[in-house]
């Protein structure tokens, strides 16, 4: 089975080491052009070339697929299948019908729900206590496509967007090695999704991590794990923007949403359903990341501060 895969971020990097490993032939590996990164803003590979250029597979960078050259590249291989994990952009339906056993997609959610560019991200955001991992067969919807296999995973009232990123990556190359599997014997009946479960998520921003102290303290909370640690939470005292990187559910309190003080040592905000979050974690605009508590022994609080 030839096989060109289409991937950027870390995320994709264990699904592109599981087919290797499994012996797959992996013709070519599609994936973003170098960006420019960190302070001197160095022109940086996505971490699937470098896995690629480090395993001997020929790495292609296109600008776009929609000018005709990307998909003559592609066909080159002649590929059986495209296996696409976290490409980063839609696929044009003419590469869609390129490969006779068509293009899988590895999805991280269980869809229909999450549909979209911040799977791990929403489902924190959301509430949600499970989340998973979906491969299907793609289509020119977006994360429309029939289902070939779903597997679960539970998300802890403390989980991160970082930590359930590493265990869906690790499931992700789980499962897709499962459905190549079921492909190959013939085993695997697509599904179609329920449309009328199907919700939506949307590329991460910087201002979504502004946080707003009259909602609850559990949306407070799962805002900041869910945009840990990029573009992470944050909020404003004195004029000055506060990182907010850790919380933890602290109970009742009796002051109004945002204001802020402290309790033996420890810091916290009052948020819109009379119930506090404990800052665990912070970083003050010019400083490195420290605990809450440690924050406060430089910056003592004024007895009327609030988050605005």
């Amino acid at each position: 089975m030839k096989i060109v895969f289409l991937g950027t971020p870390e995320f994709s990097v264990p699904c592109l080491r599981a087919m290797c490993e499994a012996g797959y032939d992996v013709r070519l590996a599609v994936t973003q052009p170098d960006k420019p990164k960190g302070r001197g803003m160095a022109l940086t590979p996505p971490p699937v070339k470098i896995f690629a250029e480090a395993n001997g597979i020929p790495v292609f960078q296109p600008s776009t697929l929609r000018d005709g050259f990307a998909e003559k590249r592609i066909s080159e291989e002649n590929p059986d299948l495209i296996v696409v994990v976290a490409y980063g952009k839609i696929l044009p339906e003419s590469i869609l019908k390129l490969p006779p056993l068509g293009c899988i997609n590895v999805h991280a959610s269980l869809l229909p729900r999450h549909r979209g560019a911040s799977p791990i991200q929403s489902a924190i955001l959301c509430g949600d206590n499970v989340t998973g991992v979906t491969t299907m067969q793609m289509d020119a919807g977006l994360d429309t496509g029939d289902i070939l296999l779903s597997r679960s995973v539970p998300i802890g009232s403390e989980d991160t967007a970082v930590q359930l990123h590493d265990r869906l990556s690790d499931l992700g190359a789980e499962v897709l090695l499962e459905t190549l599997e079921g492909l190959r014997a013939g085993r695997l009946t697509p599904q179609k999704q329920d449309e009328e479960k199907a919700t939506y998520c949307t590329v991460l921003k910087r201002e979504m991590g502004h946080l707003d102290f009259t909602e609850s303290a559990v949306a407070i909370h799962n805002r900041v794990r869910g945009l840990y640690d990029w573009p992470a939470a944050y909020a404003f005292l004195n004029n000055k923007r506060i990182k907010i990187l850790k919380t933890r559910l602290a109970g009742s309190c009796p002051f109004p949403p945002g204001r802020t003080y402290s309790v033996n040592g420890g810091w916290y905000a009052a948020c819109g359903d009379g119930e506090a979050v404990e800052l665990l974690e912070v970083q003050l605009e010019g400083s490195r990341r420290m605990a809450g508590r440690d924050a406060l022994l430089g910056h003592p609080l004024a007895p009327d501060d609030i988050f605005c």
